[in-house]
């Protein structure tokens, strides 16, 4: 029997990917559309009033970017944040989680 503390510690773990995955996805999108347009890091950060290391933070998945510099980042590389269903990671995804993991 699952002592209850194994649970939820399980259950965190599950959340902490699901969070990880997501922002993941986001960092690439952002990286994706940087490049596509041929900018620089520090050119999208001067265009946005912000750093350079914290394009690269987000550029990382740095889980303490706050949601609105993502959301004016990619604006600025033409996009935008847009809220859909929630799928499973790929193999590609969960090895780079887990190889952060291994760091």
């Amino acid at each position: 029997m699952l002592h209850i503390h194994t649970i939820l510690r399980l259950m965190y773990s599950i959340r902490d990917m699901d969070t990880s995955i997501t922002l993941l996805r986001l960092a690439e999108e952002l990286r994706r559309r940087r490049l596509a347009r041929g900018l620089t890091q520090a050119h999208l950060a001067k265009a946005a009033g912000v750093s350079r290391s914290l394009v690269v933070r987000a550029e990382k998945a740095d889980e303490t970017v706050a949601i609105g510099t993502f959301a004016n980042l990619l604006w600025l590389t033409g996009g935008e944040l847009t809220v859909g269903a929630a799928r499973r990671p790929t193999l590609d995804e969960a090895r780079v989680l887990f190889a952060a993991d291994e760091d």
